[in-house]
Protein backbone atom coordinates (compact mmCIF):
# COMPACT_ATOMS: atom_id res chain seq x y z
CA UNK A 1 0.00 0.00 0.00
CA UNK A 2 1.21 3.81 -0.43
CA UNK A 3 1.68 5.26 2.58
CA UNK A 4 -0.48 2.87 4.70
CA UNK A 5 2.00 1.27 6.89
CA UNK A 6 -0.35 1.31 9.84
CA UNK A 7 -0.21 -2.18 10.43
CA UNK A 8 3.35 -2.17 10.51
CA UNK A 9 2.95 -5.76 9.18
CA UNK A 10 1.62 -7.01 12.34
CA UNK A 11 -1.41 -8.74 10.51
CA UNK A 12 0.95 -11.82 9.32
CA UNK A 13 1.15 -14.39 11.45
CA UNK A 14 -2.16 -13.52 13.43
CA UNK A 15 -4.95 -15.98 14.18
CA UNK A 16 -8.50 -15.53 13.03
CA UNK A 17 -9.63 -14.23 16.11
CA UNK A 18 -6.99 -12.23 16.32
CA UNK A 19 -7.66 -10.45 13.09
CA UNK A 20 -11.35 -10.23 13.97
CA UNK A 21 -10.48 -8.55 17.35
CA UNK A 22 -8.32 -6.00 15.07
CA UNK A 23 -11.20 -5.37 12.86
CA UNK A 24 -13.62 -4.42 16.07
CA UNK A 25 -10.99 -2.62 17.20
CA UNK A 26 -10.74 -0.67 13.88
CA UNK A 27 -14.30 -0.57 14.05
CA UNK A 28 -15.09 1.22 17.28
CA UNK A 29 -12.48 4.08 16.12
CA UNK A 30 -14.80 4.44 13.50
CA UNK A 31 -17.83 5.19 15.45
CA UNK A 32 -15.59 7.38 17.13
CA UNK A 33 -14.57 9.42 14.39
CA UNK A 34 -18.05 9.78 13.31
CA UNK A 35 -19.38 10.81 16.65
CA UNK A 36 -16.79 13.46 16.74
CA UNK A 37 -17.41 14.11 13.51
CA UNK A 38 -21.18 14.56 13.79
CA UNK A 39 -21.12 17.02 17.07
CA UNK A 40 -18.52 19.07 15.10
CA UNK A 41 -20.84 19.44 12.24
CA UNK A 42 -23.84 20.02 14.60
CA UNK A 43 -21.48 22.52 16.08
CA UNK A 44 -21.34 23.62 12.33
CA UNK A 45 -24.64 23.89 12.14
CA UNK A 46 -25.36 26.20 15.35
CA UNK A 47 -22.52 28.77 14.23
CA UNK A 48 -24.55 28.92 10.74
CA UNK A 49 -28.32 29.10 12.39
CA UNK A 50 -26.35 32.28 15.07
CA UNK A 51 -25.39 34.01 11.50
CA UNK A 52 -27.97 33.55 9.57
CA UNK A 53 -25.70 31.12 7.04
CA UNK A 54 -27.80 28.47 4.99
CA UNK A 55 -27.29 25.27 5.98
CA UNK A 56 -25.92 23.89 2.40
CA UNK A 57 -22.56 25.27 1.60
CA UNK A 58 -21.63 23.40 -1.91
CA UNK A 59 -17.74 24.56 -2.02
CA UNK A 60 -17.23 23.27 1.19
CA UNK A 61 -18.78 20.19 0.46
CA UNK A 62 -16.91 19.81 -2.68
CA UNK A 63 -13.36 20.89 -0.76
CA UNK A 64 -14.48 17.07 1.77
CA UNK A 65 -15.09 15.55 -1.41
CA UNK A 66 -11.89 16.45 -2.82
CA UNK A 67 -9.71 15.71 0.59
CA UNK A 68 -11.56 12.40 0.37
CA UNK A 69 -10.61 11.44 -2.77
CA UNK A 70 -6.89 12.33 -2.04
CA UNK A 71 -6.91 10.75 1.03
CA UNK A 72 -8.43 7.67 -0.57
CA UNK A 73 -5.42 7.61 -3.25
CA UNK A 74 -2.71 7.97 -0.35
CA UNK A 75 -3.72 5.36 1.35
CA UNK A 76 -4.28 3.27 -1.94
CA UNK A 77 -8.19 3.06 -0.75
CA UNK A 78 -11.26 2.50 -3.64
CA UNK A 79 -11.32 6.30 -4.05
CA UNK A 80 -15.53 5.35 -5.37
CA UNK A 81 -16.30 4.01 -1.94
CA UNK A 82 -14.39 6.46 0.40
CA UNK A 83 -16.29 9.01 -1.76
CA UNK A 84 -19.30 6.99 -1.59
CA UNK A 85 -19.27 7.52 3.07
CA UNK A 86 -18.83 11.22 2.97
CA UNK A 87 -21.13 11.74 0.47
CA UNK A 88 -23.56 9.61 3.33
CA UNK A 89 -22.09 11.57 6.51
CA UNK A 90 -22.72 14.79 4.39
CA UNK A 91 -26.16 13.93 3.60
CA UNK A 92 -26.90 12.71 7.30
CA UNK A 93 -25.52 16.17 8.61
CA UNK A 94 -27.43 18.06 6.26
CA UNK A 95 -30.82 16.09 7.36
CA UNK A 96 -29.64 16.93 11.45
CA UNK A 97 -28.99 20.60 10.30
CA UNK A 98 -32.20 21.14 8.42
CA UNK A 99 -34.15 19.70 11.76
CA UNK A 100 -32.86 20.94 14.04
CA UNK A 101 -33.14 24.80 12.11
Amino acid sequence: MADNDADDGRAEGMSLDELREEIEEIDRDLVELIARRTYVADTIAEVKSEQGLPTTDEGQEQRVMDRAGENAERFDVESNLVKAIFRLLIELNKVEQRENR
